[in-house]
């Protein structure tokens, strides 16, 4: 049986692991979607860091290439902003109707058309 302090140690970086991965995957799904997702990933990443050495090099790694990302986006012309907006638009959109969202809501109205329903259900 290792001791206390081991046993308290593994404990902590087994949580710290579990719940930042819980907190990362919430924030991978909430990207595309309007809101914190973005964040909510640097969060996850900012909780990992507390135990994985990884996590602190990918956190530095995301930081850096998102900073540059929104820069590249900044010097662009409208046009080219509007175009990835248009493509995350998409993105919410189709993931709305894969997760069969829009059949849901549009049976709470009485349209059952075959089209809203997700192709998955």
């Amino acid at each position: 049986m290792p001791p206390p302090r081991q046993s308290m140690r593994l404990a902590r970086r087994v949580s710290i692991g579990v719940a930042g991965g819980i907190v990362l995957v919430a924030g991978v799904i909430m990207i595309p979607y309007p809101g914190p997702g973005w964040l909510v990933v640097f969060a996850a990443l900012a909780i990992l860091s507390r135990e994985f050495t990884w996590a602190e090099r990918v956190l530095q790694f995301g930081k850096h290439y998102y900073d540059q990302w929104l820069a590249w986006l900044g010097r662009q012309h409208l046009a080219v902003r509007l175009v990835v907006l248009a493509f995350t638009g998409m993105v919410v959109l189709v993931t709305l109707w894969v997760l069969n969202v829009f059949g849901m809501v549009g049976g709470w109205f009485g349209y059952e058309w075959a089209w809203l329903s997700s192709p998955l259900w």
